[in-house]
Formats: structure tokens, C-alpha cells, sequence
């Protein structure tokens, strides 16, 4: 920690993916102090956050996971799920599933339309290469998924390290030669803005090490960490935002922290805030300094300083519906973890050097277009789904939405070949490893179906004017009978795929599943996503960048309405939701609000 009369240029509230990002990048320029505020400890080095494949240990643990469950969810037969959200240095990119896929060309077009100049496909595309190093993919991998429009030029060498896994297996060639006999083998490289079909991405991890690769293993490493300008201070909450309020609009002057032996301290800025606390984390900041709906506020007791009733709403999430499928006795699960003699022996290899597969992440995917139980929709199926459902697509916003899914080459879903079970069955989950942790016993492997560009809105808010008390998280999921309906659709799109060689020859004839329900036909493929559905930990949106009048909170360069010297840079800034697993897109938010700050700063 600094002296007392340290002040600095720029306080970044939140270490997590977009935080230490905006960190690294603001303090390459010796002459700009930082301040970085993280609730959370440095787990940098801790075995759970570095070896991949013991990720579920970290859930509902508290010094990993903020672990928030939301309220009754009606469309979910009012089951209430769980999210993991990281509450480390590093956040959720500490505690993901490594996944890194690139979105498609129009998901960030559509940001662009929603009225934000510089932030469609064309102008973030730059950053799409910057963020990270992809690693060719070894033989082996090659060999067993394909990767033949794998062009090692679509990226560039940025500080987060991606990698192709040794360990693929038959599950992994059996999804992509299903995929293409239904017609949806991929023909281009996925990262490239188009492409529908099977396709294997990357992880975030570094091949040196087999370890994870991570905001705070790239953005913090020891190098940076030894720079003069840049303060990193952990286990120290941030209670609020103060303004001076004595100006026209109210001006961010610094925050109101615990520090970690609970002594309350104020740290000034003579620049500006940087609110990165995540999708759920930072309007809760926002409220409780007094910056959202004005009912809710007063309610709490909580001086107004700025009405927007925007603040935690329009949250999107990417519902994402688990089936798993016993599997024969040759095919290799996962769920073979369940025995500590096999964890042990692999956790042995793992220590050799980084060698086996608890270095490695081997989910399989498919951007798919909307489909069901007899494949690919035509273009008149496409229509005649969203004429029936014209009402509930009234917004400006639904409206593009609906003109996105009906595009040729625009996935309405993402599929996971997840090797192991999951029981999303469950009513009230403790943590996100009671989903994920192997509890039948047969050995399975999961199908999981996530909606990319879901018409339902939730809401996180406040429910206290007490930092401790987490916010109220309302995913909403199939609120809009639109999700339920294009959901449902996908489920029956499994039933096919089992169907359909090699991968139906994986499977056990007459094999348990999960849930038991099968989707074969409308009824029962509704009912099997309410029954299984779950969020995929990729919350966005409740702070969105667009024109304040259409429900925006911030404007096009990340700067927060009647306010001066706040930005959010993190996923709470999305206009929508994108297709595709979201981590990509934070480390690219990141990147170029890093860059709009530098420009402003010039400017002034």
C-alpha cells in the first residue's frame, strides 16, 4: 500500500478479467499511477486456480467464489441456480472453464447498431488478435479433431495464452464427424467472424506449463507487478464511490474501502474511477453510491445522486440446458475422477512435468443455426417461428434479434461435448460443483445446448444499503416464451445427433440419462430445459453501453451517464449478449477501453 498522500491518476475497483487488463496496459506509461482494489486474495499460485482440471474444487469456496444463487426461477419450475463468480485476483477468468471462443460477426455488428459507434466487428476486431498468443495445434490434436481451417495467422501474440490439447479422444472425433454428416462440419476458421458447425476451441492455457493462462498470470505477472506505478491492493472491499456532488454533475473523487483488518479508509483519485467489478458486482457498487433507481434508492435510504432506473437492468446471460448419456464401458469419461486412486495417479502425472489430462481442456463444440429435431431449419421454418411469436419480440432490440437468428449463417446456439456427467436437476444448489461433481455411477458424457442470443432480460440489485450483502441476481431465464421455445427446439436437435454415427455409437442402448425425460418431442423438450436448464456463468449487460434514452447506464467510451470521472469496464457494459463463450469479448472490452482512456487522457 502506498503512503497516505498517495494519490492516483486512475482507481480500478475490481483485479479481475477486465481490471488488471485496463491495469497493465494504463500503467506501460511510467508517468500514470494506478490503483487496483480486489475483495478477493492473490490464489495466483494456488493448485486449484493453476491445474485445469481441478477448476470444480474452487466452487463455494469462499476465498474463490462470490457463489451467488438466484431467486425462484418461474420459467425453471421455479428451481433456484447457482453461478460461480470469481472473488480472486484475476476473477472469473480464475475460476472458468478456459473456454475461448471468438463471436461471430454479427453479434458485434449488432453492438454497433445498437447506437455505439467504434464498437462494431470491424473496429474491435483489431483487439479480437490483440489480446491473446494461439498456439499452433500439435499432430495429435489435429488428428483427432480435424483443424483443417486452422489459420495460424487470425490472431497475434498478446499476453494471454491459448493452446490445442494432446488429449482429445474418440468422443471429440466421433462429435465432429456427427456434425458433418447432419451437414455442419465448419469450413472456415471459426475466430474469423463466420462459421457454423463442429469445431474445437482453445484454452486458456499456457502449453509451456499445462497451467491456466489468466488475467492475473498474464496481466500481473512478476514483472509487472514490480512496476513503481502500479499499486495492487487484495482482501480490501470497496463500500462505495464518492463524489463531489458540489458540481453541476456529481464528480467520482475516490472510494470508501475495508481494508482486510477492517479498518474503514477513503483513497483519492485525481483522474477517475474505473468500476470493474463484473455483471453482477458492479451495479451493486453503483446503487450503493448512489447512482440507480430512484424508488429503489430512497427505499434503502440511500442519497440519490444520480436517477437511472438502467443500473442492473437488462441482464442477459446465456441459458444453457445439460443432458448427459451413459456411456459404454470402452468409452472414457470423466466421471472416472470420482475414484481418488485415479485422481491421485493423475494428479502424480500432472506433477511430471505438467503431463496427462489434468492440463488440458477437451470440450468439443458447435455453432449451430436454429435447427430441431429433423436438423438445420429452412428459411420458411425460420420465419414462420418468429411470425408465431411476433408479440413477444416487440423492442427495437428483439426485433434485431430476430432479423440476427433468421441470418443463414448466424448461430442461434453453441453445443458443448462435455466429458462428464451433470446434474443441473437439482432445486437449490450449495455451489456450482454440486452440478458438476460425479454423484451417479455410471460414467457419462454431457450435451449441453447454450442459447447465444437469448430474448429474456433479468436484473441484479441491491436489496441492502450493506456491502456485504450480496445483490438480488434474477437471470429471468425463459421469461420470453421465445427462449423456450428456440431452446426446446435444440434439445430435440440432440435427440438427432444421438441418433446419428459415430457419435451414437459412444452411448449405451437403453442407458441412463439426465435428466430422465427424454426430448422427443415439443412437450418433453421444454420440459427437459426447464427441468435442467442453468446460467453458463456468462452475465453481461446490466450496465449496457447505448443512448441513455434506450436504457443505456454508460455511453461509447465506457463513461457512466450524469456523472464525470467513472467509467465500468467489464462484461456489465455489453449492449447484448454475444454468441459464444463471453471471455474473449471481456479481455477485448478491456483492451480497448484501456486504449479510450489513454486518448482521453491526451485530450484533456
Amino acid at each position: 500500500m502506498g503512503s497516505a498522500v498517495d494519490v492516483f491518476d486512475y482507481i480500478i475497483v475490481g483485479g479481475g478479467t477486465a481490471g488488471l487488463t485496463v491495469a497493465n496496459r494504463l500503467t506501460e506509461d511510467a508517468d500514470i499511477k494506478v490503483l487496483v482494489i480486489e475483495a478477493g486474495q492473490d490464489r495466483t499460485n494456488d493448485p486449484l486456480v493453476q491445474i485445469p482440471g481441478l477448476v470444480v474444487g474452487m466452487y463455494g469456496k469462499p476465498e474463490y467464489d462470490w457463489n451467488f444463487s438466484s431467486t425462484p426461477q418461474p420459467g425453471l419450475n421455479n428451481r433456484i441456480i447457482n453461478q460461480a463468480r470469481g472473488k480472486q485476483l484475476g476473477g472469473s477468468s480464475a475460476l472458468n472453464f478456459m473456454m475461448m471462443l471468438y463471436p461471430p460477426r454479427g453479434s458485434l455488428d449488432a453492438w454497433g447498431a445498437l447506437g455505439n459507434k467504434g464498437w462494431d466487428y470491424d473496429a474491435l476486431s483489431p483487439y479480437l488478435s490483440k489480446f491473446a498468443t494461439f498456439h499452433p495445434p500439435p499432430q495429435a490434436a489435429k488428428d483427432a479433431v480435424g483443424l483443417g481451417n486452422h489459420d495460424d495467422a487470425a490472431v497475434g501474440n498478446g499476453p494471454i495464452q491459448v493452446c490445442f490439447s494432446e488429449g482429445y479422444g474418440k468422443p471429440n472425433k466421433a462429435w465432429m464427424e456427427a456434425f458433418a454428416h447432419l451437414g455442419l462440419d465448419m469450413k472456415t476458421d471459426p475466430r474469423t467472424g463466420k462459421g457454423l458447425g463442429a469445431f474445437q476451441q482453445g484454452g486458456s492455457i499456457d502449453p509451456a506449463t499445462n497451467t491456466r493462462s489468466h488475467a492475473a498470470s498474464a496481466h500481473y505477472t512478476p514483472e509487472i507487478a514490480s512496476r513503481s506505478n502500479l499499486t495492487v491492493i487484495t482482501e480490501t472491499v470497496v463500500q462505495n464511490i464518492i463524489f463531489d456532488a458540489s458540481k453541476d454533475e456529481p464528480v467520482a473523487v475516490g472510494v470508501l474501502v475495508r481494508t482486510r483488518a477492517g479498518a474503514e479508509m477513503t483513497l483519492l483519485t485525481d483522474g477517475e474511477i474505473i468500476l470493474a467489478a463484473g455483471a453482477l458486482m458492479s451495479p451493486q457498487i453503483l446503487e450503493l453510491s448512489g447512482v440507480g433507481s430512484k424508488s429503489l434508492l430512497q427505499s434503502l435510504g440511500i442519497p440519490v445522486l444520480v436517477d437511472n432506473p438502467s443500473v442492473g437492468e437488462n441482464l442477459q446471460d446465456h441459458p444453457i440446458t445439460c443432458q448427459s448419456f451413459e456411456v459404454k464401458p470402452d468409452v472414457l469419461s470423466g466421471d472416472v475422477l470420482r475414484d481418488p486412486n485415479v485422481l491421485g495417479a493423475l494428479l502424480q502425472q500432472f506433477q511430471d512435468g505438467g503431463k496427462g489430462p489434468l492440463g488440458q481442456s477437451n470440450i468439443s463444440v458447435a455453432y449451430v443455426p436454429l435447427a430441431n429435431g429433423a436438423g438445420v431449419c429452412s428459411e420458411d421454418a425460420k420465419k414462420s417461428l418468429f411470425a408465431s411469436h411476433r408479440e413477444h419480440a416487440q423492442t427495437p432490440e428483439a426485433k434485431m434479434l430476430c432479423k440476427l437468428l433468421q441470418e443463414q449463417d448466424e448461430p442461434a446456439v453453441q453445443y458443448f461435448l462435455f466429458p462428464s456427467q451433470a446434474h443441473t436437476v437439482i432445486d437449490n444448489p450449495s455451489s456450482m460443483a454440486d452440478y458438476l461433481l460425479p454423484t451417479s455411477p455410471e460414467n457419462y458424457l454431457t450435451v449441453m445446448t447454450m442459447l447465444n442470443h437469448p430474448f429474456s432480460r433479468g436484473s441484479v440489485h441491491i436489496t441492502s444499503a450493506d456491502v456485504d450483502e450480496l445483490p438480488r441476481w434474477d437471470p429471468n431465464f425463459n421469461s420470453n416464451p421465445l427462449d423456450l421455445e428456440i431452446s426446446g427446439r435444440h434439445v430435440q436437435f440432440v435427440e438427432l445427433l444421438l441418433r446419428t454415427a459415430p457419435f451414437a455409437d459412444l452411448f449405451k442402448p437403453g442407458g441412463a440419462r439426465i435428466p430422465q425425460l427424454k426430448g422427443d418431442t415439443p412437450d418433453h423438450a421444454r420440459e427437459v430445459v426447464r427441468q435442467s436448464q442453468v446460467c453458463c456463468f456468462h452475465p453481461c449487460c446490466s450496465l449496457a453501453m447505448k443512448p441513455r434514452e434506450t436504457g443505456g447506464v454508460v455511453d461509447s467510451r465506457l463513461r457512466v451517464y450524469g456523472t464525470k470521472g467513472l467509467r465500468v469496464v467489464d462484461a456489465s457494459v455489453f449492449p447484448v449478449q454475444i454468441a459464444g463463450n463471453i471471455q474473449s469479448m471481456v479481455y477485448v472490452v478491456a483492451e480497448k477501453a484501456a486504449d479510450i482512456i489513454k486518448e482521453d487522457r491526451l485530450s484533456k
